[in-house]
């Protein structure tokens, strides 16, 4: 009669592996140690701890080899006589060994190992009889005082505290600390132990109405019905959990506690995720047939491309929306091509070498930020003028009087023409007094021209406000009602009015990574990066690990649709050179 071994294992996942191996032996033997038949790794075990005998017919006997003995059936022995055909158990540490006959008449041991070690049945007896188990009242009985208590504790007193108390106190509620889910955010924190201020019905969510009350300024993102429209219809699940949630006072979809979660700890309020925005964006051309607005989802898979306010009338200021796709073209009144300005083997850059010192010019050229300044905060350049950032080059004298020079006011055409017209004027005397300019030139000719002092002051005046003139060289001349002047400039500081940019955030690259202004030539060109150009860096809200994560929130702001609104209006009236 041969011996079965029968090892079960359990892998980390709770899966069993079964391992059989036959031993043709008349004795086994048991322990901790690796040369034995059966070895348990226990150190409850002894090195060799017992062996199993075959004895006359389905006989077993299991005796101690060393001081310990073994559980046999729940009883604690150190020898045992066991009948295969029946059965039996037998405990080493924790490791149970089941006795059994298998199929083919062989002694099956099957070896598995538990969670707690081999116990005598009549220790656990004799240690019951000095527990309280036999006075105490039972488990059931146990739970159910407890539940009533923690009730009361919790939910009853609270609740007769807030219906009980005057409600013109300031006194709080009793117990109402353990209904506090968590800290209130940094924003909120003053009102710490106030809850009534934001719960103002018991057992009621927070209402809009509550929040609208301090936040007076903040405003919808849009009409309430065109939200929801945009919002389509709920998926069936969604739906009926918010018929549940409305049932229990809840409102929504689209509430403030919606985006504004609370009780999250002493934090700033949390950005939106991104499904917040594509919720109603990703469809909003299917949902709103009317919206002039482009499906958005991520901003690196599904985004319209960037629309800018350009000036398309430079008389009138009038601004127009514009896709940059294409090549979008701006009438801002001026005259002025960059290329000519940054060309680094041309003209102006040789003579910004020249007088780089005395100006902090480069050697080798005008480069960007010799003309565009940054404003204070970083976030936007200030308008170019033309005392600080062009007179150093075009220089608006026109007459020196004993060593100083006059130079005309920039931006007001009144003053030029008092300026050009009040200039000193001495006529050179005629080579001989009584004679006339012969032919065409003479008077009533085709070429004559008085040169008495208002003809001269006409024609500079004229000069001046012409295409070739100083005031040519980088405005439009124009006359109106008999008027002359030249167009009107304005130098737009912000084109997206929906949008956010930071320059500052952007200060490691160059300007030409986003303005291709070395090749333009003409100031029509509207110099602006489309939206190609930002996803190179800009991924969406789960970018790639080489680019920027950029969530709907890093550019768009839910309250804030009128941000750009002030570059609606001229930005500099300097510029208007055209009096009223």
């Amino acid at each position: 009669m041969a011996f079965r071994i029968r090892q079960i294992d359990l892998t980390a996942t709770g899966r069993e592996i079964v391992r059989d191996r036959d031993l043709d032996a008349d004795t086994i033997t048991i322990g901790r140690a690796a040369e034995n038949d059966i070895r348990l790794p226990d150190l409850a075990v002894e090195l060799h701890h017992a062996t199993i005998t075959r004895r006359d017919g389905d006989r077993l006997e299991v005796a101690s080899a060393g001081t310990l003995g073994f559980v046999h059936d729940g009883s604690d022995t150190r020898s045992a006589l066991i009948d295969s055909a029946g059965g039996a158990e037998l405990g080493f540490g924790t490791y149970r060994i089941t006795i059994s006959r298998d199929d083919d008449g062989a002694v099956l041991l099957t070896i598995r190992q538990v969670e707690t070690a081999a116990t005598r049945s009549g220790d656990l007896e004799e240690k019951r009889r000095f527990s309280l188990q036999g006075v105490l009242p039972g488990k059931r009985w146990m739970s159910w005082v407890l539940a009533v208590v923690i009730l009361l504790a919790f939910l009853a007193v609270p609740i007769v505290s807030h219906m009980t108390r005057d409600p013109v106190s300031k006194r709080g509620v009793i117990g109402d600390a353990s209904w506090n889910p968590g800290e209130l955010s940094l924003a909120h924190h003053s009102l710490t132990d106030r809850c009534e201020a934001c719960h103002v019905d018991a057992f009621v969510s927070v209402r809009d109405a509550t929040c609208r009350s301090c936040h007076k300024d903040v405003h919808d993102h849009a009409e309430p019905q065109r939200i929801a429209a945009a919002r389509g219809q709920l998926p069936f699940g969604q739906a009926i959990l918010w018929s549940v949630a409305h049932a229990f006072g809840k409102e929504g979809p689209g509430a403030c506690q919606d985006c504004h979660v609370e009780h999250q700890g002493p934090t700033r309020l949390d950005t939106p995720s991104q499904q917040f925005c594509s919720d109603c964006h990703a469809r909003l051309q299917a949902n709103l047939p009317d919206t002039v607005l482009g499906n958005a989802s991520d901003f690196g898979k599904l985004h319209p491309q960037f629309t800018a306010a350009v000036v398309t009338d430079a008389m009138t200021r009038e601004r127009t929306e514009v896709s940059l796709d294409g090549s979008p073209k701006q009438d801002d009144g001026l005259t002025f091509p960059h290329k000519l300005h940054l060309d680094p083997t041309g003209g102006v850059a040789r003579m910004a070498a020249n007088i780089g010192a005395e100006h902090g010019y480069g050697r080798s050229g005008l480069q960007c930020k010799d003309c565009h300044h940054k404003t204070e905060d970083g976030v936007r350049f200030k308008p170019v003028e033309m005392e600080r950032d062009c007179e150093s080059c075009h220089s608006l004298a026109y007459d020196k009087v004993g060593g100083i020079f006059r130079r005309l006011h920039h931006g007001d055409v009144d003053q030029l023409i008092a300026d050009l017209s009040a200039r000193d004027y001495h006529p050179s005397s005629p080579a001989a007094k009584g004679r006339h300019r012969p032919g065409r030139y003479a008077p009533g000719g085709l070429y004559s021209f008085n040169y008495s002092a208002p003809a001269w002051h006409g024609l500079q005046l004229r000069g001046a406000l012409s295409k070739d003139g100083i005031c040519g060289e980088c405005h439009r001349p124009t006359t109106i009602n008999g008027k002359l002047g030249v167009v009107p400039v304005t130098q737009t500081t912000r084109y997206f009015a929906h949008g956010w940019f930071d320059h500052d955030a952007h200060k490691q690259e160059k300007c030409e990574s986003c303005h291709a202004a070395s090749k333009s030539t003409s100031s029509a060109d509207l110099l602006l990066p489309g939206i190609k150009d930002c996803r190179t860096c800009h991924g969406g809200e789960s970018a790639a690990q080489d680019q920027v994560a950029s969530s709907c929130a890093m550019c768009h702001g839910y309250h804030t649709t009128a941000i750009g609104s002030e570059t609606r209006k001229p930005v500099n009236k300097q510029f208007a050179l055209i009096p009223d």
